[in-house]
């Protein structure tokens, strides 16, 4: 039904383009068939529309200058809108890295070295010296389930808005506890006792609340930090006091309430790692090492699912802390929530086309020029010129207020009724100034159109300019230097 809807929109668009361009094309002919644009050509007439044509077309360059201070102020006011960005995360959260859980067991190793050394008599001696230290030997999961469900809001600030989120986390898995005569050599004892999971989230500030983990049939609290930054920089740990390492496998599961704004990433450190993500949120761009399994995306929000295996990954399930050293942040997936259609970014996109609806309402001017032998002064060019350069800024200023469907109506609506109205008294005619109006009225339904069709933006603005181009090409086919008609140069012709 959309499809449906757009190409509607497109063809009512190109037929008001074209019947401004076709009357165009009929006061054009008319000239042509009087002699009138021949003329102009030619001779005295065709010096002088020399002179002009490349003073307006030195007006239309001109007007890159307002152009370019409006894309500024532009560019000014989305760096105050990414300040206001950045003041929310601040307060509220950033994008939030879920990492983990992981399982660090300590254990202590000792070891003798022996060191010869002679002494001032010449004799040889041995030094015996006996190391101890403690030791962690990580262990992750066989499986990690989580389902995230994100409910998403607006924070604003002065005219400002944030997108950004509240992230209802249960994490659950299992655990596959490793055999006493898997651990490395030299090993003396295991502080089973001492064992703790650490989980990893990247802003513990946004954090709302944790439940206790549920391990076994045990309940353990979460305190602040990892205790192994070196793999985990930031998050909780929970001790697990009087573990039984009996129990070789043993499940788990806690519950985690965090805010966050921008996106949400997670790493896959199961063996089988499975996340299920929900969010009301409908317009999501998924990121990451690895792309969601399946994803649905409708108008109150999406769904995702990511299953990975540790295949996928270039770190072990368990290695020891001190000796070796493994990026477990390195393979990681998730969501980026995003505006499809971004307020500044548009607009830039719309000042890139100025100079093009600039430059076809300079030269619809200037065929009216050639056809009914009404010319406009420079300074009424520049006039309208600034007009349309003004339409952006009127864009931009509205559109901070209200929505942007609504300022781009009002902005368009007052350009296209200053300009056609203008047109009407300079050229004397309400008729000419009803054809400016559909044109102008054809073009801006064309750049809404670009505007909100991104995927389509290249195509539809060739097709326009291959339109303009093609017209033309048909106004100038019987243009010759000296002024004659096509088939006086032919019965010339030896």
């Amino acid at each position: 039904m959309e499809v449906v809807l757009w190409l509607l929109l497109y063809l009512l668009m190109f037929a008001l383009v074209l019947y401004g361009l076709a009357k165009g094309v009929t006061l054009a002919i008319q000239g042509i068939r009087e002699g009138r644009m021949n003329r102009v050509f030619s001779g005295k007439e065709g010096s002088s529309l020399n002179v002009r044509v490349l003073v307006i077309a030195g007006l239309a360059l001109a007007m890159l200058i307002p152009l370019g201070m409006v894309q500024g102020v532009t560019s000014e006011r989305n760096g105050l809108y990414d300040g206001v960005i950045r003041d929310i995360a601040a307060t509220w959260g950033g994008q939030q890295v879920v990492q983990g859980p992981a399982l660090a067991i300590p254990f202590t190793v000792r070891w003798t070295t022996e060191e010869s050394t002679v002494g001032e008599d010449g004799k040889v001696r041995k030094l015996v010296q006996k190391h101890e230290e403690v030791r962690h030997r990580l262990v992750l999961p066989e499986t990690v389930d989580m389902n995230i469900a994100m409910d998403d809001e607006f924070r604003t600030r002065g005219i400002y808005r944030s997108l950004v989120y509240t992230a209802d986390i249960r994490i659950s898995g299992r655990f596959l506890l490793p055999r006493a005569d898997s651990f490395p050599d030299k090993t003396a004892e295991i502080h089973w006792g001492d064992t703790f999971l650490a989980m990893g989230l990247s802003d513990t500030r946004a954090i709302n609340r944790v439940s206790s983990l549920a391990w076994g049939d045990k309940s353990y609290p979460f305190a602040p930090g990892t205790k192994i930054t070196q793999t985990i920089p930031h998050g909780f740990h929970a001790l697990l006091e009087g573990m039984n390492p009996d129990r070789p496998q043993i499940d788990f599961q806690f519950l985690l309430n965090t805010n966050g704004s921008s996106g949400l990433r997670f790493t896959a450190f199961g063996e089988q790692t499975k996340v299920v993500m929900h969010s009301s949120w409908p317009h999501p761009s998924f990121q990451g090492d690895v792309l969601p399994s399946s994803h649905e995306i409708e108008g109150d929000g999406f769904d995702a699912v990511w299953e990975i295996p540790n295949l996928a990954r270039n770190f072990p399930q368990s290695w020891v802390l001190e000796t070796e050293r493994f990026e477990a942040d390195e393979f990681m997936a998730g969501v980026d929530l995003f505006e499809s259609v971004f307020l500044y970014s548009t607009v830039t996109r719309a000042v890139k086309y100025g100079l093009l609806f600039i430059v076809l309402t300079f030269l619809t001017f200037l065929i009216f020029e050639l056809t009914v032998g009404a010319p406009l002064h420079y300074v009424q060019y520049a006039l309208i010129g600034g007009a349309i350069s003004l339409f952006y800024l009127l864009l931009l200023s509205l559109a901070e207020h209200i929505d942007f469907l609504s300022a781009y109506l009002v902005a368009a609506t007052t350009t296209i009724v200053m300009i056609s109205g203008y047109a009407a008294s300079a050229l004397g005619s309400i008729k000419k100034g009803g054809i400016v109006l559909v044109l102008l009225a054809g073009l801006y339904l064309f750049l809404y159109s670009l505007l909100q069709m991104e995927d389509y933006a290249l195509l539809m603005g060739t097709l326009l300019l291959t339109s303009v181009l093609a017209v033309l090409m048909f106004l100038t086919r019987k243009l010759r230097p000296n002024g004659d008609r096509p088939e006086m140069v032919e019965a010339q012709a030896p």
